[in-house]
């Protein structure tokens, strides 16, 4: 099992996740986060840090989202690594609060 970055997501790319991740398994696109599945070690850390609860367990991502299991697979391969926090962008809270933002994602 690994974990998974959802829609909540896309546009808020906050990287508390970052920090705590003791194989540095994140990688980061325009707008998001993803784990990468083939890095990631299950061991729940990065689930806590997340402010906006993006994270989850395969076995636990919501119906609605998923598609996000493949799709931090797919965009894994191409993204850059990140391994240090990086300050969110300004409207970070702003758009934590927003639903629906699937169509924000930019790869």
């Amino acid at each position: 099992m690994t974990y998974v970055v959802t829609e909540t997501c896309i546009k808020c790319k906050y990287t508390d996740c970052v920090d705590v991740c003791p194989v540095d398994c994140f990688r980061e696109g325009p707008n998001m986060l993803v784990i990468d599945p083939d890095e990631c070690i299950d061991c729940t850390l990065c689930v806590a840090e997340c402010p906006v609860e993006a994270i989850f367990a395969e076995d636990d991502v919501p119906d609605s989202q998923q598609g996000f299991i493949a799709l931090n697979a797919e965009l894994a391969k191409g993204w850059k690594p990140i391994i240090e926090r990086k300050p969110g962008p300004p409207d970070a809270d702003e758009w934590a609060k927003t639903k629906d933002k699937k169509h924000l994602l930019e790869r």
